[in-house]
This record gives C-alpha cells, sequence and structure tokens, in this order.
C-alpha cells in the first residue's frame, strides 16, 4: 500500500526531512543515559548514520552497565570514560570505512556536538550542523564558532 499523496505544503523542508532520518538513527542507541542519532549528508544524499554505542563486536551498555553512571562521571564531563562512542563520531567513520568523502557536507544529529565531536567535524571538512537538542559543552561552541561552520538549531520533530 503506497502512502497517501503529500500536498506541497505539507512537505517537510530539506532540515526537517534529513533530521527525521537522525531520529530513525537514534532508535538504535545502546546508550542507557543519552540516545543521539547523526546523519550526514552531501549534496542531498545521506552518505553516512550513526548512532550512539559500544564499538562493533563489543558488549553494549545495555548488557554490561554504564561506565559513567557507575563512576557517577557528571553529564558533560570526562568524555573518555565511556566504553561507546558518539553518533557523530560513528557517522564520520562509517563515511571513512566506505571510503565516501564528507568534505563539505551537513552533519544532522539530534543533540548538538561535545568538544571531541566537534574537533572531528571540524577537521572532516563538515560545513554545516543542524540539531534539535543542545549539549551543554561550552568549548564545543567555541570551537565551532571560530571554525565558520554554521550552526542550526532547529525544534525537534
Amino acid at each position: 500500500m503506497s502512502p497517501a499523496p503529500v500536498k506541497n505544503d505539507q512537505r517537510p523542508g530539506w532540515d526537517e526531512y534529513f533530521m527525521r532520518f537522525a531520529e530513525l538513527a537514534r532508535a538504535r542507541s545502546t546508550c542507557l543515559r543519552r540516545a543521539v542519532g547523526a546523519v550526514i549528508v552531501v549534496d542531498r544524499n545521506v552518505v553516512a548514520t550513526g548512532y550512539n554505542g559500544a564499538p562493533k563486536g563489543l558488549p553494549h551498555c545495555a548488557e554490561v552497565g554504564c561506565l559513567r553512571a557507575k563512576l557517577k562521571v557528571p553529564s558533560g564531563e570526562r568524555h573518555e570514560l565511556c566504553r561507546g562512542l558518539h553518533a557523530e563520531q560513528n557517522a564520520i567513520i562509517q563515511a571513512a570505512y566506505h571510503g565516501t568523502s564528507i568534505r563539505g557536507g551537513t552533519l544532522y544529529c539530534t543533540t548538538s556536538p561535545c568538544s571531541i565531536c566537534a574537533k572531528m567535524i571540524i577537521n572532516a571538512g563538515i560545513r554545516r550542523v543542524v540539531f534539535s537538542e543542545e549539549y551543554k559543552d561550552p568549548l564545543a561552541g567555541q570551537l565551532m564558532e571560530g571554525s565558520g561552520i554554521e550552526i542550526v538549531q532547529i525544534s525537534a520533530g
């Protein structure tokens, strides 16, 4: 059964459209504290996706527990004390693994990047970041602002 036709005034804009893909990626997250999804788009084509979770082949936090919770690490601090990779990291890694350039692309993410991800985004050549929820990391904001990358916050769809 085909979906009903949509009137032109009901069509989502490009940012909303691709943010829906990021929301779908978020549903795959295995993080117990914050589910995040990311999508990298180049020339209006999805080239990579990612969600936060443990590296390939390793047990997920849902199976072994959250190290950050056990150590009582506050959100936004000590990113290295985590079994998982961030959604943005996984999307960038997926593109590299498959030999796909993301230079000049847009990263759509359900949460604004942390400072570690911001540095990766800058060096990967991504020119625009669109997110829906803010993640409190002042250094990330400073890095992104200083890089010239366009940052856009849109409401969650």
